[in-house]
């Protein structure tokens, strides 16, 4: 059945959550927090710090610098220190490679693992207790509160923030809280899969916006392979059995929201002056600690006298331990999700960040199916590979074609004339 719940047997699955749990936050709290964020018009990327200043050393040892290699007593070559760097990067690389393999597969596991496992415990939750807004807010609190434990624990470097850097995570905050509060509404609506269906149309939107709002437009090549996304969902959902207009619509509201926070955040961090610590992970507990405080009275205006009748509800058959155990798993769960992912981010490229983001989606439908038994038609089926397909290409063509831009720009900057320069 569509409607399967958490119950007092499933120790087993509990203690099995709990374990991945426990091991991802001792792995994401003892993880250096290095990533620093190159917020470009091409997208929010992450790279290592250590590793750009690793590049930016050799490249600045190897100008206009000869050295001397001796391969043998009686023979002597000189090189530029150019080759020289080249060499000796290659074999760092070389004996770095299979490490640095296992380190971003390890990573890439264990985001689908905690993606997968959050939206299956996050669904099962929602069915026990319907209240998708004010179980939202709580799972906002549970990563708010994961967050100040770190700072306070000096695990991480606390976060210190300007007036202007409060005001920009505010906003950040502010559609991030609105996005996963409309996905909640979607995922207890309808099934794990149709929301992730819908939400595969999040390029299309944040497209849209980029360009509206932004006044950033894309190559017509990339325009056009979105239309395979948005055919592939719209044949996906014209027929499929389990069609929710609230899933739907809340989903659809979910794209813009995350599209709207996508934009803001590139427009407030490409700004000076926001604070100190800011890497990556540190301002997602900033973003998620301003997403529970003004999630609050929304949970309180819309289900504030429902939720305890629920909670009283669900207390039929299983206890309040139970209960606040699936809640603290699945806010951690999402939290360490997101934490994981910038992890990730931090040391592949953007078009393999691409990959691994739409193979995600693929995941999450498949276990949901799997776990939830939702029976999907052969059209829906056809629809999300058409649409996931497209996304994906999506991607790599709007990666291609801001590659080219770049090169473009930096050769018509190489060929104007320098004047007063003799030649």
């Amino acid at each position: 059945s569509g409607h399967c719940t958490l119950h007092p047997t499933d120790t087993d699955m509990v203690k099995q959550f709990t374990r991945i749990l426990t091991v991802a936050a001792i792995a994401v709290s003892l993880t250096p927090s290095n990533a620093a964020m190159d917020t470009t018009a091409g997208g929010a990327n992450f790279y290592s710090r250590k590793h750009l200043a690793n590049k930016s050393a050799f490249t600045n040892r190897a100008v206009d610098v000869d050295v001397e290699l001796t391969s043998t007593p009686s023979t002597r070559a000189v090189v530029p220190a150019t080759f020289v760097a080249t060499s000796v990067a290659r074999c760092g690389e070389a004996g770095d490679s299979i490490a640095q393999r296992l380190k971003v597969g390890s990573y890439f596991a264990l985001w689908y693992t905690l993606n997968v496992v959050y939206n299956v415990l996050n669904k099962k939750y929602l069915n026990v207790i319907p209240a998708p807004l004010t179980v939202g807010s709580l799972q906002f609190g549970v990563g708010a509160l994961y967050s100040v434990l770190l700072w306070v624990t000096s695990l991480r470097p606390a976060p210190v923030l300007t007036d202007e850097g409060n005001k920009a995570v505010r906003n950040v905050g502010f559609y991030h809280m609105t996005g996963q509060e409309l996905s909640m509404m979607s995922l207890g609506a309808g099934p794990v899969s149709f929301t992730h269906i819908v939400k595969a149309l999040e390029p299309f939107f944040s497209a849209v916006v980029s360009a509206v709002v932004f006044g950033k437009w894309m190559a017509p090549q990339v325009y056009a392979t979105l239309i395979p996304v948005v055919g592939g969902v719209a044949y996906a959902c014209l027929k499929e059995r389990s069609f929710s207009w609230l899933a739907f619509y809340t989903a659809m509201g979910s794209n813009v929201a995350f599209a709207l926070r996508a934009v803001v955040s590139k427009s407030a961090l490409n700004s000076s002056g926001l604070g100190e610590n800011l890497n990556s992970v540190n301002l997602f507990g900033v973003v998620t600690i301003w997403a529970f405080f003004q999630s609050i009275p929304l949970f309180l205006l819309v289900e504030g006298n429902s939720f305890v009748e629920l909670w009283k509800q669900a207390l039929s058959d299983r206890t309040n331990l139970d209960l606040i155990r699936g809640l603290v798993l699945s806010g951690m769960f999402h939290y360490l999700n997101n934490e994981v992912m910038y992890l990730a981010l931090s040391n592949v490229h953007p078009v393999t960040l691409a990959v691994g983001n739409t193979m995600k989606r693929v995941f999450i439908v498949v276990a949901s199916v799997l776990v939830f038994k939702n029976p999907i038609s052969i059209q829906a089926a056809i629809g999300s590979a058409v649409g996931i397909g497209g996304v994906l290409l999506y991607s790599l063509t709007k990666q291609y074609y801001e590659e080219f831009e770049r090169k473009k720009e930096e050769e018509e900057e190489s060929n104007k004339p320098r004047f007063g320069r003799r030649d």
